[in-house]
């Protein structure tokens, strides 16, 4: 196949008629706050839609699902250049404190809600929440530590089967 010849290319359906709907797999790796919201925001535009979802938390993002840590992540600015400004100044003591704090504070002017109340919407809309065994087992933590909404912690393999079929996006 060319550049320029795409009759042999893949096309996706997007047909209601599939058997069983649609299906969206998130795996969320970060818990900073900035990439927490991604996986958040299009779970709940795919519950919206119908779409059945599926949230695996690993490495990281552990921090999105851990209670100690879901209330309170943070932005680290520091060598994203989609801030726009010099590391030298991100580096500062203090920085992360305010580059959090602005960032919840345009979160909240759009009315989205924070973190451990946006998994709350995803939950009893029916989004399913899984954690990563691998992850959990490097962690030491266990499903008492864990927002109330995991419906397991599972194994890579035990993942595998359930987003059989399911259009995966990888946060």
């Amino acid at each position: 196949m060319t550049a320029t010849d795409l009759s042999t290319a893949p096309v996706p359906s997007f047909d209601d008629e599939d058997e069983g709907g649609r299906k969206l797999v998130l795996i969320c790796s970060k818990g900073s706050l900035d990439m927490a919201y991604p996986g958040l925001v299009l779970a709940n535009a795919a519950l919206g839609e119908g779409i059945e979802v599926h949230i695996f938390f690993t490495f990281w993002g552990f921090e999105i699902i851990n209670k100690k840590t879901m209330g309170d992540l943070k932005f680290v600015a520091m060598g994203n250049p989609a801030t726009h400004m010099p590391n030298a100044v991100m580096g500062l003591p203090g920085m992360t404190a305010v580059a959090t704090k602005m960032m919840r504070k345009q979160i909240a002017e759009l009315d989205i809600p924070e973190g451990p109340e946006f998994l709350d919407i995803i939950h009893e809309s029916g989004g399913h929440l899984w954690a990563c065994r691998m992850s959990a087992d490097m962690n030491k933590l266990t499903e008492d530590d864990l927002y109330e909404g995991v419906e397991g912690i599972i194994s890579a393999t035990d993942f595998m089967e359930l987003s059989e079929g399911a259009q995966t996006i990888f946060i």
